[in-house]
């Protein structure tokens, strides 16, 4: 990403309508599996410009939430925010011991990563620093045909269909919590846009993530809303979206089986 891309993040995290609909809906996903806890310590593994950091919080109680980010121009909009437990480091070189957290959370992170291997890196290290029954909440862009020039200003390598994502992450030794699409209602749209517009050069280029034009606040709150009804839709646990822009799974590390030859042994 560019400074500027950046510097647009920072602004919008808040109250943008991608980033606050996409966090009702990690919320109705990730609640009934990290319900109120006294204690949990949390990962945001990617942080960003850290919009999540502070809204990661309701999931740690009386925890620590820990940031990490390869970019030095992202990890300075963190502190801006007093945010001080994060540090510069790759999803794929994780700076922590063994079994440390209860809760990892990536958000888009994954098809972001530059050489070819360190989605499965990134998703070993992540399993890594997750303690026994801890939990991964995994967001990915998906479907790579509707790559567009917000793929090419991100950097993006790959984005994910559901069954690439899932067989990454049972070959990762993680367990499948729960398995969905979301930013489902707004992806003919989106597609239109990516795959037709752009042919005749109508549509934009560089990233998405862009202020929307003067006086369209009625716009913003028109797609926050659409991305809250499908919030409340996946709140019901059975409920799952079959197509979206967006990739997400919930995995856990479960514990290590015993060896059955142990078990064997007197004594």
């Amino acid at each position: 990403m560019l400074k500027e891309d950046f510097e647009h993040l920072f602004k919008l995290e808040e109250n943008f309508w991608w980033f606050a609909g996409m966090r009702e809906i990690t919320s109705a996903l990730l609640d009934p599996f990290c319900p109120p806890t006294p204690t949990r310590a949390v990962l945001d593994a990617g942080c960003g410009t850290g919009g999540n950091l502070e809204w990661l919080k309701r999931y740690a109680g009386d925890g620590n939430v820990f940031g990490i980010d390869v970019s030095p121009d992202a990890l300075k909009f963190v502190r801006s925010r007093n945010q001080e437990l994060v540090a510069g480091a790759s999803a794929t070189a994780l700076p922590f011991g063994d079994s440390h957290f209860d809760l990892v959370t990536s958000f888009d992170v994954l098809g972001q990563l530059p050489h070819p291997g360190g989605d499965e890196l990134a998703l070993a290290e992540m399993s890594r620093v997750l303690r026994p029954n801890g939990v991964l909440f995994l967001r990915v862009a998906a479907y790579e045909w509707l790559r567009s020039s917000h793929d090419e200003a991100l950097q993006t390598r790959h984005r994910y269909a559901l069954p690439e994502l899932l067989s990454l992450l049972e070959r990762s030794g993680l367990s499948v919590l729960r398995a969905t699409y979301a930013n489902s209602l707004l992806l003919p749209g989106a597609a239109l846009r990516r795959l037709v517009l752009k042919r005749i050069r109508l549509a934009g280029s560089g990233s998405d993530v862009q202020p929307l034009p003067d006086g369209s606040e009625w716009l913003n709150r028109l797609l926050k809303r659409i991305l809250l009804a499908e919030a409340r839709y996946l709140r019901k646990p059975r409920n799952k979206l079959p197509a979206g822009l967006s990739t997400i799974c919930i995995a856990q590390k479960t514990e290590t089986p015993a060896d059955p030859q142990l078990e064997k042994l007197p004594g």
